[in-house]
């Protein structure tokens, strides 16, 4: 059993592997006060083992029970988990999500490369989105993706990127009607009602506070310049 905190929630996680812990390490508290307290039962890990795409273990599939577990709980602190890739640059928050396997791991670490120290890797793969006075602030947290990529930091969010792969590198703006759209196939919508219903409040709350783009790219330097340019110029 041990404490984190995620997004300035804290969590008390029960576990029955290391693996999580050592996972959570960067985000260990000692604070006092729990806001919520998470368990995965013995049936759920065993059935995360069976429809895994690959073989995993235990102790990893724990891992991932026990975030979805948080997951659920997240948007009674106004917050969601959102697939994707989020980066700081130059302070600002710009996320890039797609399918797995498209190559949001790959741009970021293109912006990482062309921009260097002005270019943080918040999270590679599962930030958590929380609101604040209704301005949207993005959270890095344990689960970054097999890359491994992340930092225990925040940073206000002011862009979200579609990504697909192409042959040319362009990119173009999206309405925030089209944007929140694509938005809800990549956050976590909880089981329970009540939060999937605050989840969704929040998804438009998003949409209306961030800047929408899509992006088709390839591996090339090109592609982070160009993305670079138009995001953080507007």
């Amino acid at each position: 059993m041990f404490k984190i905190k995620l997004a300035g929630i804290n969590v008390l996680v029960h576990n029955k592997y290391g693996y999580t812990e050592l996972l959570c390490r960067d985000y260990v508290t000692d604070e006092e006060h729990t806001d919520f307290e998470v368990a995965a039962i013995e049936s759920d890990i065993v059935n995360e083992i069976k429809s895994a795409d690959i073989p995993i273990t235990a102790d990893y599939a724990e891992s991932v029970c026990l975030h979805r577990e948080i997951a659920e709980r997240l948007a009674e602190y106004d917050a969601f988990v959102l697939h994707s890739a989020l980066i700081a640059c130059d302070g600002k928050g710009i996320a890039f999500t797609a399918r797995s396997g498209v190559g949001k791991s790959t741009h970021i670490a293109l912006w990482k490369k062309v921009y260097g120290k002005s270019v943080r890797i918040v999270n590679g793969d599962k930030p958590i989105v929380r609101f604040s006075e209704g301005v949207a602030y993005g959270f890095g947290t344990p689960w970054c993706g097999k890359e491994n990529a992340g930092e225990n930091i925040y940073c206000k969010f002011e862009a979200l990127c579609f990504l697909e792969r192409g042959k040319e590198n362009v990119i173009f703006p999206l309405a925030a009607e089209l944007g929140a759209i694509s938005l809800l196939s990549q956050i976590y919508i909880p089981k329970d009602s009540e939060n999937a219903a605050k989840t969704l409040e929040l998804a438009d709350g998003f949409a209306q506070n961030v800047s929408f783009y899509k992006l088709a790219c390839n591996t090339d330097d090109e592609a982070a310049r160009i993305s670079h340019n138009a995001i953080m110029k507007g």
